[in-house]
């Protein structure tokens, strides 16, 4: 799966920090091939991961977002900037299109707008 230039430049940068790490703590690093680790290698426990996501959110004055919310706003942002439906499904893991489009998008004001614009813009 394709990943864009900016998160590729972020992966190689977190790379080289995790490289530091594990130089640093030795042979007491578990080498798990993990990209994401804790400070000796192991796996993050899931809830200190959504707790650390909140965290930022409430210290930037961000509104309330879950990790599984920015599921839901990457598709409607993807589906909204016109990626096709079946680039959104593939990428998020629904057995299928109508699942992506009812369980992952979310109609916005825009949409609706944009729909209005192009159907009238058919027959004027």
């Amino acid at each position: 799966m394709s990943l864009d230039k900016v998160t590729l430049g972020a992966l190689k940068v977190h790379r080289v920090r995790q490289a530091e790490i594990r130089m640093q703590v030795g042979a007491g690093w578990s080498d798990l091939d993990l990209v994401f680790a804790d400070a000796g290698g192991g796996p993050l426990h899931p809830e200190s991961i959504s707790k650390c996501f909140e965290r930022r959110v409430e210290k930037w004055e961000l509104p309330p977002l879950s990790l599984h919310g920015l599921r839901h706003t990457w598709a409607t942002l993807a589906l909204k900037a016109g990626v096709h439906p079946k680039v959104v499904q593939e990428r998020l893991g629904p057995s299928t299109i109508a699942v992506t489009l009812g369980i992952y998008s979310h109609v916005t004001e825009w949409m609706q707008e944009d729909a209005a614009e192009r159907v009238a813009g058919l027959f004027l």
